[in-house]
């Protein structure tokens, strides 16, 4: 309604605090609209909503050839206030209250910041998943490198084996019957 106020009243009248409309018709919405809020909101401005479409399109509506029309709304504006419910021409639904309006920005404002927090999450869990994959192949890749690695040298161990290239071990397996010590010295 300020908007509204400030560019339909004359510009050298807001300077001297008088308002004259630019018309009878701004002025007669203006009165009509505010009667309206006093008598669904009360006296107090206090408890008045900041805007109410309903209040608005009824004042604003003409009852003439032509009351498709809204005062002070383009005819896309106002059809879309019909057809979205957003405003009843009726009159008689509740428009929000400007304390309803602030907790329902607030109620937005903390569910975006829920859904960013959520995304975030989400994302983290992501990040962490395929960093425990990575690990697990990483895991894999060197349990399979020790399995290659000692099935090699198995390999090789039994080969020597077989193939004669040890050396024979004198104190494998250990003599059951040991040899006799030397004899004293003589003297």
């Amino acid at each position: 309604m300020e908007l509204f106020v400030e560019t339909h009243v004359r510009s050298h009248d807001r300077q001297k605090g008088t308002q004259q409309f630019v018309d009878n018709r701004a002025q007669q919405f203006v009165e009509t609209y505010n009667n309206r809020l006093r008598e669904r909101y009360g006296d107090d401005p206090s408890t008045h909503s900041e805007f109410d479409p309903d209040l608005w399109m009824e004042a604003g509506s003409s009852g003439g050839p032509d009351k498709n029309r809204v005062y002070g709304l383009s005819n896309t504006t106002a059809a879309k206030l019909r057809s979205t419910g957003t405003a009843s021409t009726g009159g008689s639904s509740q428009s929000v209250s400007s304390s309803q309006s602030k907790e329902f920005v607030a109620l937005q404002q903390r569910c975006d910041h829920l859904s960013e927090a959520y995304t975030q999450l989400k994302e983290e869990q992501r990040l962490a998943n395929e960093q425990h994959r990575l690990a697990d192949e990483q895991r894999r890749a060197e349990s399979e490198q020790q399995r290659a690695a000692y099935e090699e040298l198995r390999q090789m161990v039994m080969n020597m084996t077989q193939g004669g290239t040890c050396a024979p071990n004198p104190f494998w397996p250990p003599n059951p019957h040991p040899p006799p010590p030397p004899p004293p010295p003589l003297y």
